[in-house]
């Protein structure tokens, strides 16, 4: 596990060996999210989104915005077919806010994030 300046925790389960991931690339990924909670085995408490279980990956591009920050931190030098878990601050995520009624305020968030494509 290594931590970011920012607070983003990164652990890579499994490092890929195809094409890396760069800000101003279109990528392709699969991933799990679940809130934060010490208590739970892996620091995973209740799933809120799953793009595996949906069998629907979710394309975007690396280092525009598009969302939230600590995604664009932590996808940014994936190679294809890697994964990583990404522990998210809240300020790096939904922050003060929340999202939807589903993340609830200040909210640590966990990601299980597999690259499964790279697009110059």
């Amino acid at each position: 596990m290594s931590e970011q300046t920012s607070g983003l925790q990164i652990t890579d389960l499994t490092v890929g060996s195809g094409a890396t991931a760069q800000a101003g690339h279109e990528v392709t990924v699969h991933y799990t999210g679940w809130l934060h909670d010490p208590k739970a085995d892996q620091g995973r408490g209740r799933q809120f989104d799953s793009s595996k279980s949906r069998g629907d990956p979710f394309a975007f591009s690396l280092g525009a915005g598009m969302v939230i920050q600590g995604w664009d931190e932590g996808v940014a030098g994936m190679q294809v077919g890697g994964t990583r878990v990404l522990t998210i601050p809240p300020e790096l995520g939904y922050g003060a806010y929340g999202a939807g009624g589903v993340i609830p305020p200040n909210a640590t968030l966990v990601f299980e994030v597999e690259l499964l494509a790279v697009e110059a």
